[in-house]
């Protein structure tokens, strides 16, 4: 799969309140035993990741992913920016993602970081 395809893939299952189309999106990108990090959760596997978005879903009914930046990629690792929408469209975060393709191509590990770097002391 192109990375833009999977990448649009991913953020899709971010944008999917319906947990059986977001699994769906989900196994086509996902590694079986990827693992996905941020500032608020740790989780191991497809079915992890998808009760965690659920989660998200339930806090902010309406939410959606969009991608903020093109895709930077060398030797298997990759970094992009999205951009979580609420429902009416105001900004509930922004950030960071830092990936690591498994070995057939599928995202094996990420690990997010929110909103902008702190200013240097």
């Amino acid at each position: 799969m192109e990375l833009p395809e999977l990448i649009r893939l991913y953020t899709g299952a971010w944008s999917e309140p319906d947990r059986a189309l977001r699994q769906q999106l989900l196994e086509r990108v996902w590694a079986e035993d990827g693992t996905y990090t941020d500032p608020t959760a740790h989780v191991a596997g497809i079915q992890a990741l998808v009760d965690h978005i659920g989660g998200v879903f339930q806090q902010f009914p309406g939410a959606h992913c969009e991608l903020t930046s093109g895709i930077d990629m060398h030797h298997g690792k990759l970094r992009f920016t999205w951009r979580m929408l609420l429902a009416d469209g105001k900004v509930l975060l922004d950030g960071i993602d830092f990936c690591e393709l498994s070995s057939d191509g599928k995202l094996h590990r990420i690990v997010g970081f929110f909103g902008p770097l702190a200013s240097k002391p």
